[in-house]
């Protein structure tokens, strides 16, 4: 996500109060696997086409909110691109990995995006113009499939998913000042839910914090972005069972 418009004098690098790959592993659903035809591409497509009866991750179904329950004026909106690519062996997902200078979430896996702003007409306007700032791609390589329910962090900022596949013949371009890293991961990976860790963490005023995270080779994926891609499996998974013979 864009780094915040406030003045530097205003601002103040953001970082958790713990670390957040040493936080104890807790009990969570034991879910289903996904059949493989249901992380294909036309699978997805076919999806995000019909109406799916489908519930949000339920430990964040609090954070999780539709458009018009977050027209608050202390919410900053702002939308993320969850991109998918097709390779030989299947579906990716494209992350980065944010600069280690920036003032929010330094060196933190994300998706592209970040605030909405006012020319943008839409998110999903907002996400597009975002990606192409960040990693280069333009819109032309870029279909839209669809969106998901907005999630709302701990900071005030909505993170509201527009889901979509980039095209072959895309280019990545990276803004150094912005990103460190672009890299992929499979989405069978990602949707095996064997893979998804709830953590508690307990914080120094003495609440505590659940979060979800993924590792895949050296990275590690949690926080806000790791609660969108289980909720993008509860989606497959409903679409599966109502879909799939």
């Amino acid at each position: 996500m864009s780094e915040s418009l406030l003045p530097p004098q205003a601002r103040r690098i953001v970082v958790p109060s713990f670390d957040p790959q040493t936080q104890p592993v807790v009990p969570s659903e034991v879910l289903p696997p996904l059949a493989d035809a249901s992380i294909s591409l036309d699978f997805i497509c076919k999806a995000f086409s019909s109406q799916i009866n489908w519930q949000v991750e339920p430990v964040f179904s609090t954070s999780f909110h539709t458009d018009d329950e977050l027209v608050q004026k202390d919410i900053v909106q702002a939308a993320v691109f969850f991109p998918l690519v097709q390779r030989p062996s299947g579906l990716h997902v494209l992350f980065t990995r944010r600069a280690s200078h920036l003032y929010d979430h330094a060196g933190q896996i994300s998706f592209p995006g970040g605030r909405i702003e006012p020319r943008d007409l839409s998110a999903a306007a907002a996400a597009l113009r975002e990606t192409q700032e960040e990693i280069g791609v333009a819109p032309e390589f870029i279909e839209i499939i669809g969106t998901q329910p907005s999630f709302l962090t701990s900071t005030r900022f909505t993170m509201k998913p527009v889901i979509g596949v980039i095209r072959p013949g895309f280019t990545i371009t990276p803004d150094e000042t912005e990103v460190a890293e672009v890299f992929e991961v499979p989405l069978s990976v990602l949707m095996d839910a064997r893979q998804h860790r709830l953590h508690r963490a307990n914080l120094p005023d003495g609440g505590h914090r659940f979060y979800f995270s993924m590792t895949w080779q050296s990275y590690f994926i949690w926080g806000a972005t790791a609660a969108l891609i289980r909720n993008f499996y509860h989606y497959l998974a409903a679409a599966q069972a109502e879909l799939l013979p």
